[in-house]
């Protein structure tokens, strides 16, 4: 295959495959790690009897893109920083390609970070990992250079040694001298918007590592808090938009009949419940039937999952709905909001909408099933704390704390904080039922809402027993807006 054809061989291609190079050479495609259909294939390929990664570029975006790889992957060699050697490259036929040394058995530090614990908790193996990550982009930064799109997962770890890789975000600044800081604050910036928030305390413990490699400037604690709170808006406002789009996240079909959006990595596992998603919930656990809404939780290759459809109940009721997003849509941007933001929910896996001409009808969304208890059962033993009975575990209460303070950071309102929206799992408070969740931009409107929330979630229990007082002394406030504490 030619990169004209392989350009345009869609998303999955058939594997193996031989791709023409030049001067009569070929390489064999083995697997894929990354696909821009149209414009980019990255994969473990065989090369004149060697593995190698091949970056394969196509399309009309092809020759600057080559430029932007060859660039980068030589500004890192001859920076004498830790990379995978490149082997060759060319350009022919419309496209271009890298070959590089296939670091088999590497694991890049996202993976690694993901391995080592639950949710955002920033424990001593995250740490180190942090700790050795932040070191190597201080010698890069020590070097004169930045990647536009730092994250961990463009550094690979391999027998006690950290490789940088994806030289098409690699630039230079004066190459072989430091960074200025207002660059380093930038670019750090954006390595630490991917990562799960930290309090002042944790970040200037771990970047002693950054300036144990690179020392040229100081790091103002304030001015970095500024640039990632930046970033982080930034990022939520671009994955917000890929949600309702075909891209390499997600599957998306909308027409004028009809919408269905599914996580990608999904989509092939889903295809029999999106088939028919109504035969499922009829056969499945309904936990809530009729009304405004099904919810169902149902089996798929044994697998529990969550089914909500949102119900039409009538002509005014449908007047009402036609015109404006879903609930079943407000849930699926809602939950990604969130996921995004490192709060807890389970993971939206697929929308669907019936439409006609436009019009929305009923609605369903599909997400992972949490077999967990809520707030109110988990704390049901604790109601009565006479006789000297102890509270809730420390844990539970401080995860509480921590779901309360993130809905503070972010001014994301649940707008109904029942107990029962609120389930446990893994170490950590989930919410659920978002059809009202909203994220304010004015500190006013938060204010009234988390007041609203807060009051919502302490009248789960009696006003006169001791777990409402202990959840009352604990839950934080938003000055001016709950009664002090006597």
């Amino acid at each position: 295959m030619t990169l004209v054809e392989l350009a345009r061989a869609g998303r999955a291609p058939t594997l193996p495959l031989s791709i023409d190079l030049a001067n009569g050479e070929s390489l064999e495609l083995h697997s894929l790690l990354r696909v821009l259909p149209g414009q980019r294939y990255v994969g473990r390929a065989i090369w004149r009897g060697r593995a190698v990664l091949a970056k394969l570029l196509v399309g009309s975006k092809a020759a600057r893109h080559f430029q932007r790889e060859v660039q980068g992957a030589r500004l890192l060699a001859e920076q004498g920083l830790n990379t995978p050697k490149l082997l060759a490259e060319g350009q022919h036929d419309g496209g271009g390609w890298l070959l590089f040394d296939y670091l088999d058995g590497a694991q890049s530090l996202a993976a690694a970070w993901a391995e080592q614990g639950v949710g955002d908790e920033l424990n001593e193996p995250r740490q180190a990992l942090l700790a050795s990550a932040l070191g190597v982009i201080g010698q890069l930064h020590g070097r004169g250079l930045w990647q536009a799109d730092l994250h961990l997962d463009n550094l690979l770890q391999r027998d006690g040694q950290l490789f940088l890789i994806d030289g098409g975000g690699v630039h230079g600044q004066v190459p072989g001298q430091p960074l200025s800081q207002d660059k380093v604050l930038e670019n750090l910036g954006v390595l630490f918007a991917q990562l799960p928030p930290m309090g002042e305390e944790p970040l200037e413990e771990v970047l002693i590592h950054y300036l144990l490699a690179n020392s040229a400037h100081g790091l103002p604690l304030e001015a970095l808090l500024k640039e990632v709170a930046k970033v982080r808006r930034w990022r939520l406002r671009d994955y917000l938009k890929k949600i309702g789009r075909d891209c390499s996240l997600f599957s998306a079909k909308i027409g004028a009949f009809g919408l269905r959006v599914v996580l990608r990595d999904r989509e092939a596992e889903l295809q029999p419940l999106l088939a028919a998603p109504e035969a499922f919930i009829a056969s499945g656990h309904r936990f809530k039937g009729g009304g405004a809404a099904t919810v169902a939780r149902v089996e798929l290759n044994g697998q529990p999952l969550l089914v909500k459809r949102y119900n039409i109940k009538n002509v005014a009721h449908w007047c009402k709905r036609f015109w404006r997003p879903s609930r079943a849509w407000h849930s699926w941007r809602e939950g990604h909001r969130l996921s995004l933001l490192g709060i807890a929910t389970p993971q939206p896996l697929a929308v669907l909408e019936r439409r006609w001409c436009w019009l929305r009808g009923p609605a369903l969304l599909i997400t992972e099933y949490l077999p967990g208890h809520d707030i109110i059962a988990r704390f049901q033993p604790y109601l009565d704390l006479s006789s000297g009975r102890e509270g809730p575990p420390e844990a539970e209460l401080q995860a509480l704390d921590g779901l309360f303070a993130a809905l503070l950071r972010e001014r994301i309102s649940h707008g109904d904080l029942k107990g029962y929206n609120v389930f446990w799992d893994n170490g950590r408070w989930s919410l659920i039922d978002l059809d009202a969740m909203r994220q304010h931009h004015s500190d006013r409107s938060f204010a009234r809402a988390y007041e609203r929330d807060r009051a919502r979630f302490l009248r789960n229990w009696p006003a006169d027993s001791r777990l409402f007082k202990l959840l009352d002394q604990r839950l934080p406030q938003v000055p001016g807006t709950c009664p002090e504490r006597g």
